[in-house]
């Protein structure tokens, strides 16, 4: 991608022979006799380095260079011609990236802007580099949705906004019937892929608020606020009969069907949020002593299995 860099100088002469040697480096380049009009280009295009002289008409090349800094992903090398009036602390100070003199040498002018423009590659690239660091330590690498390291952070912060709110909060546990029979029958490549298709089809079910999680082996969990239990049954219904449509191919051409067995339950005001858990795991048992492949809903100590 070629850079554009934008010149900002009232002196036209100053301004048409920067671009012109900034064109002949190999970037595209962009004029502005003011802050103004550069904050107006800035608006339309998508600027990467600012090349600004501090005397400019109404505001000065500093005031741009903090409203760049506030507004736009993009570096500033200040330029002055007024050594005494103005020192490299207050550009940076200010967000520059670099600071030059005039008359600017445009050999010294190419050498700051490839150093700028690599430095900001640089930081680029470790930004990048964070945010997939971050994704990672928070998301389970086989099915894409959050682990269960995530889990109990957010539960934690969606109960404590529905007692501010007054709203409820309803809690799905869910975990693949008979799954270790069919790893050992078809593999763990294939069971594999049922944990990532059953992860698709949770997140195909659920609302934007909504928010699901593996929460270990086979198991998985999700976060429903402002949901009462029955809304989450239906939810829930919608789930499983999603899954025991799907069929899996095995190795041997057979199509296999897989269910799951889901828990849920709606939080209890001022309960612990183990009592809560504990609740949609035990909800999640009795689906499966009352024959696998349905729902159950948990009220307090009264489970009522859903067919």
């Amino acid at each position: 991608m070629t850079m554009q860099i934008l010149i900002v100088d009232d002196d036209a002469a100053i301004r048409n022979s920067m671009k012109e040697f900034v064109e002949l480096s190999g970037y595209k380049s962009l004029m502005a006799a003011s802050a103004e009009e550069a904050l107006d280009i800035m608006k339309k295009n998508s600027i990467h380095v600012v090349i600004t002289d501090i005397v400019l008409p109404i505001q000065d090349g500093l005031e741009l260079t903090s409203l760049i800094k506030q507004n736009y992903d993009s570096d500033v090398i200040v330029m002055t011609g007024y050594s005494d009036d103005y020192s490299y602390e207050e550009a940076i100070n200010k967000g520059a990236s670099d600071f030059v003199f005039k008359p600017v040498r445009f050999e010294e002018l190419l050498l700051r802007l490839k150093r700028v423009l690599k430095e900001r590659h640089i930081t680029q690239e470790r930004n990048q580099m964070m945010k997939k660091l971050e994704r990672l330590a928070i998301t389970d690498g086989l099915t894409k949705l959050y682990n269960s390291r995530c889990f109990y952070d957010h539960l934690e912060s969606e109960v404590g906004r529905s007692l501010r709110y007054n709203h409820t909060i309803a809690l799905m546990l869910m975990d693949i019937d008979h799954f270790k029979r069919f790893n050992d029958t078809y593999g763990h490549l294939a069971g594999d892929k049922v944990l990532i298709r059953l992860g698709e089809v949770i997140k195909s079910c659920l609302r934007t608020n909504d928010s699901a999680y593996r929460y270990g082996g086979e198991e998985f969990t999700v976060i429903l606020p402002e949901t009462k239990a029955e809304e989450a049954r239906a939810v829930a219904q919608r789930i499983r009969k999603t899954m025991e449509n799907e069929r899996f191919m095995t190795d041997n051409g057979d199509a296999v069907s897989v269910t799951i067995s889901i828990g849920l339950t709606q939080y209890v005001v001022n309960e612990k949020l183990s009592s809560f858990v504990k609740r949609s795991d035990k909800a999640m048992y009795l689906a499966k002593q009352h024959g696998r492949n349905r729902v159950s809903c948990l009220y307090a100590d009264e489970a009522q299995p859903v067919e």
